[in-house]
């Protein structure tokens, strides 16, 4: 009876054990999950601190500080005006943000995006 209940107890540890296992694995993709986040705060938050660098002097952003916009003489030229969405675009994409529908909004750390770049170019 002894035996029994020693082969008994081994299989609940071992059952136990792959629990632990199973939990840690869980817990350390949260750690990686967690870290990754961290590390795209802080560049986010590195690039903003930047841009309030540059913009704290002159309390209102240049022209200089906005991508050249070539804009058409008239509406009666026949081509769409260019309007001051399409800058706000242009310049939150110079800033480091995605400006297309994929992944609008997220910081740009891969350098130069072409769905972004082909939606500028529209």
């Amino acid at each position: 009876m002894e035996k029994k209940n020693l082969f008994t107890h081994i299989h609940e540890m071992e059952t136990q054990l792959g629990q632990l296992h199973s939990d840690l694995g869980e817990l350390k993709m949260i750690v990686k999950e967690l870290l990754e986040d961290n590390q795209r705060l802080t560049i986010e938050n590195e690039q903003l601190r930047k841009l309030l660098k540059r913009e704290a002097p002159a309390d209102l952003p240049t022209a200089s500080a906005l991508a050249p916009i070539a804009r058409p003489a008239g509406p009666a030229t026949g081509e769409d005006v260019v309007g001051e969405g399409y800058d706000n675009l242009a310049r939150l994409y110079h800033e480091g943000f995605h400006i297309c529908n994929v992944y609008y909004g997220h910081l740009r750390t891969e350098g130069d995006c072409l769905f972004c770049l082909s939606f500028l170019n529209k």
